[in-house]
């Protein structure tokens, strides 16, 4: 199993996140201010104003005092009518709404009175309101949860692709199902990139130092071990390089870092992306010499962040070096958001005429269709007729890295025999994640509890076929690759094989 120490189960919604209305089942009376004092002067002083109106409004009427007293008896009647009025319209409606509800729900907010007026125990609202979370989450599929509003907070804060940790993702189990820490992916600006750790490096301990470092490869005593040290606070990992080679003790702190997601190779120049948003290209020696010159190599590793942006630089770099044929890397991809996804597909739709192709279809539980579109159809602008597209993937691969695949194939950009699946556990195919999640917080403007749920299976632009729970195979024409996390070997591989060499 993959984890991720900055984000061990995280799985994004391909779909933007929608916001709705909610009504609060416990609130309470909206809260007034704490001097009521102040409040009854306040209203003193608009009597004061009000009447002082008034008076001078019936003196220029010429309106004698019995007159006057007699209109203000009319006022003050009819305000009091009003606000009788008001009042049982307000109890009304609110019996009707209390009405509408479901029994069992009536006996929840029953039951949360009677806890909070009689339990001689302390209880919280967050020790009742998390009981229910995690009750409702049991009832889900994988992909749906209840969050609370700090867990809401964190899922709207990974969107921009900012984290706090290593970025460091792992392989917890080999394939006798025996603890191990194999790490699978280094994130794009991370400390752990900055400290030059490969994928392919096992982590065999850690510690408050060299000299008090323990042994493990469990990924829960990592976590644990981790949860003491705040940001910036540097602690030393044990590595081992591959299974058998070296092995060396490397500082480092779990830091904040904004994650680039794409990657840009060719023969002679390497980019990835910094700053503030992780859009500023710049350079990072790490050229892949087995391509040739027509050829480069992009990898995309989320839908997530500035990936959008990045991905438009590294397709410039592509048309400016005059290159004629692609690699595109999918792999460990788990999706994103269909906003980037609709973005990045924009250059893949080579056998659309549309200005925006279709890219996905999503339908629902009563069967009604939801339609996406590329943002553009950019195909004919980087690629020729002879151009030569191909794909790498794994058992990771996932969602909107499935919706992009779709794009490629049912456009002609791509054939299944241009895909190029790499083993993990002993099978060679993609995730198979075809569904949508769509997220609902509970209040409209400002940060609440949220939901997200599945609400829709996806099917690809042309063909409608639907990959959810069986995913792009061998068994569809995909060329493999081995199983080797260690540097460039799959890709090299890969590259081996696109080129005939």
């Amino acid at each position: 199993m993959e984890r991720n120490e900055k984000d061990t189960e995280k799985e994004q919604p391909i779909k933007p996140v929608k916001e709705e209305e909610s009504f609060d089942f416990f609130a309470e009376e909206t809260p007034k201010k704490e001097n009521g004092e102040t409040v009854a002067n306040e209203k003193t002083e608009r009597e004061k104003i009000d009447a002082e109106i008034g008076e001078k409004t019936e003196a220029n009427n010429g309106l004698d005092g019995e007159k006057k007293r007699t209109r203000r008896n009319r006022r003050i009647i009819a305000c009091a009518l009003s606000v009788a009025f008001l009042g049982v319209g307000f109890l009304g409606g609110y019996g009707t709404y209390a009405a509408l509800l479901d029994p069992e729900m009536r006996s929840l907010i029953w039951a949360k009175k009677q806890i909070d007026r009689h339990y001689i125990e302390e209880l919280t609202d967050e020790d009742f309101y998390g009981a229910i979370r995690e009750s409702v989450n049991g009832l889900f599929d994988p992909y749906s949860y209840y969050y609370s509003e700090a867990e809401y907070a964190a899922v709207l804060q990974s969107a921009t692709g900012q984290w706090i940790g290593m970025g460091l993702r792992f392989l917890t189990a080999d394939e006798t199902g025996k603890e191990q820490l194999l790490v699978t992916m280094v994130s794009g600006n991370s400390p752990a990139e900055r400290a030059n750790i490969q994928t392919g490096t096992y982590v065999i301990g850690f510690g408050a130092s060299q000299d008090s470092v323990k042994e493990s490869e469990s990924y829960t005593a990592l976590t644990e071990f981790l949860s003491g040290y705040g940001a910036g606070e540097e602690f030393v990992l044990k590595l081992r390089v591959g299974k058998t080679g070296e092995v060396y003790y490397q500082p480092i702190a779990m830091e904040s870092f904004v994650e680039n997601y794409v990657f840009y190779r060719s023969k002679d120049t390497s980019y990835s992306f910094v700053g503030e948003k992780a859009t500023e290209k710049q350079p990072n020696g790490k050229v892949l010499s087995a391509l040739d010159q027509d050829t480069a190599y992009i990898r995309l590793t989320e839908f997530n962040g500035a990936a959008a942006e990045e991905f438009g630089q590294a397709m410039s770099v592509f048309k400016a070096e005059k290159k004629k044929n692609l690699i595109l890397d999918l792999r460990m991809n788990g999706g994103g958001y269909m906003n980037i996804l609709s973005e990045i597909a924009s250059y893949f739709c080579k056998d659309s005429k549309a200005k925006r192709p279709l890219i996905a279809v999503a339908v629902d539980k009563d069967g009604d269709e939801e339609v996406f579109h590329a943002s553009a159809n950019r195909y004919s602008e980087y690629f020729s007729a002879d151009s030569k597209i191909s794909v790498l993937a794994d058992n990771s691969t996932a969602s909107a890295s499935e919706c992009l695949i779709g794009c490629l194939y049912d456009y002609k950009a791509i054939g299944f025999e241009d895909v190029y699946l790499a083993y993990r556990g002993g099978e060679a195919r993609t995730f198979g994640k075809g569904i949508m999640q769509t997220t609902y917080p509970k209040a409209l403007f400002s940060l609440s509890d949220a939901i997200k749920l599945t609400t829709a299976e996806i099917f690809w632009p042309v063909s409608g076929k639907s990959i959810h729970g069986v995913g792009v195979t061998e068994t569809d024409g995909a060329q493999t690759l081995a199983e080797n996390y260690f540097g460039d070997a799959e890709v090299e591989e890969a590259i081996a094989k696109i080129l005939g060499v």
